[in-house]
């Protein structure tokens, strides 16, 4: 068996943990938390939650990327522990709900920001302007994988940067009546505390989503052993640190209830001290929306091409153009669902986000628990890492992800159901694939 070369060190790993951790979700979804948790104290708590479930996820996948080593990350492991049908399912719902729903929000996040420069900005016309830019950004992807890497690299430098910038008027130029107000040690605790945390977490959980690209590359890291789990710690606690650092800025700067008033709290935080700063922040946060969109337009498709290569996907979306050599039809899918998602929902990002992250969570915590059935089933499989903590490290990870996901489906059914009846017909349609297959063999 042809062995990857190991060559990735544990800073290389590190960063991308961080990398692919650090989206745009850290810009818009700080209002959404404030709305279900309306306490300073408790919004810091659940970004330090997620930064420690993350941890345990991030360990948890390290042992299953370093067990398999070939491409697809959590289809592969899906497929290898419960059959092709979970492996099916989870390449659907990518489609049809996570990677479709991501690029939804996304691109209506990217239109809240331009509110900031066009405050008469009615709820249609910003559906029409996230549309535009779901159908612009699938074109130039379309066009060429060059022109995406271009843009992202340029994207992400402006990205960090907005994030300095923010941190830096937060920690030094905060507004002491409101710091007062925010961390008053009387200020009201939502009645169902522990509903609240878990609905709080929504937002957090689509933030700090990521991490898990780099377990990915596990088999072709430096003394794995040693390095898979520094990297995941040292990560997950930049990442952590990073995302509590920004919202003690924003807490300093707006009180709670402008924060869950408000999906621009970014650019809303920084022009209470600098008006021209929040602008200028507000097209950074703009520009990097649109090359985390582009990202998602461009890398997503990868997984229905490599679906229907594998017989297990309708077969034009394994077509690739002749001129541009990209996977057209796999594309051209996305986006028009995408678009689908982004009128059901009318726009609402709070409504998106919830959709997508519901069934995220299941397919995550039921990857984890691949983890179990590998040890039993390929014991004597080597593994160059093994999850520290084995078996409560990946334990709390799934019982969590399991407990976010109930709360959901019984807190907000209207964004729960619609992912769930997807997956159905996803059974439907992986029998129906499997059916046309049979025939054609016999």
């Amino acid at each position: 068996m042809t062995q990857l070369n190991q060559r990735i060190t544990l800073y290389g790993l590190t960063m991308i943990a961080v990398g692919s951790s650090i989206g745009s979700g850290i810009f818009v979804t700080p209002g959404t938390i404030a709305q279900e948790i309306p306490n300073a104290w408790l919004i810091l708590l659940v970004w330090l939650l997620g930064g420690l479930v993350g941890l345990c996820g991030a360990l948890t996948f390290s042992e299953l990327g370093s067990l398999f080593t070939r491409s697809g990350g959590v289809y592969v492991y899906l497929r290898h522990a419960y059959g092709p049908l979970a492996g099916f399912l989870y390449g659907w719902v990518m489609l049809v709900v996570i990677n479709t729903g991501s690029l939804a929000g996304l691109c209506v996040a990217f239109a809240e920001y331009l509110k900031f420069f066009l405050p008469g900005l009615s709820q249609g016309m910003k559906m029409a302007v996230a549309a535009g830019t779901m159908v612009i950004l699938t074109g130039i992807n379309i066009l060429g994988v060059h022109y995406s890497q271009w843009l992202s690299n340029v994207l992400t430098t402006l990205k960090v940067g907005a994030i300095l910038i923010i941190v830096i008027i937060g920690l030094f130029a905060g507004n002491e009546e409101v710091i007062r107000q925010n961390f008053n040690l009387a200020a009201p605790v939502p009645g169902h505390l522990f509903t609240a945390l878990f609905s709080g977490m929504i937002g957090v959980f689509f933030s700090v989503g990521g991490w898990h690209h780099a377990t990915y590359v596990a088999g072709e890291v430096i003394n794995p052993g040693k390095n898979v789990a520094r990297a995941m710690i040292l990560g997950t606690g930049v990442i952590t640190l990073a995302y509590v650092t920004i919202n003690l800025a924003y807490l300093r700067l707006l009180p709670v209830e402008s924060i869950a008033g408000t999906q621009t709290a970014a650019s809303d935080a920084v022009s209470t001290v600098f008006p021209w700063a929040g602008r200028l922040v507000a097209i950074g946060i703009a520009l990097s929306i649109f090359g985390t969109i582009s990202i998602y337009t461009m890398s997503a498709p990868r997984i229905y091409f490599a679906m229907a290569e594998d017989g297990l996907f309708f077969k034009p979306m394994a077509r690739v153009h002749p001129r541009w050599r990209t996977p057209v039809t796999a594309m051209l899918v996305q986006a028009v669902w995408a678009l689908c998602i982004l009128f059901f929902f009318q726009a609402y990002f709070d409504r998106i986000i919830t959709f997508v992250t519901f069934m995220d969570a299941l397919f995550f915590a039921l990857a984890a628990a691949s983890v179990f059935v590998f040890r039993n089933k390929l014991k004597g499989e080597p593994r160059p890492y093994r999850v520290w903590g084995y078996p409560v490290i990946p334990l709390v990870f799934i019982i969590l992800y399991t407990v976010f996901a109930m709360n959901i489906f019984f807190q907000k059914p209207q964004q729960a159901i619609p992912g769930l009846v997807l997956m159905g017909l996803g059974i439907g349609l992986y029998y129906w694939f499997s059916r046309i297959k049979r025939e054609i063999r016999e």
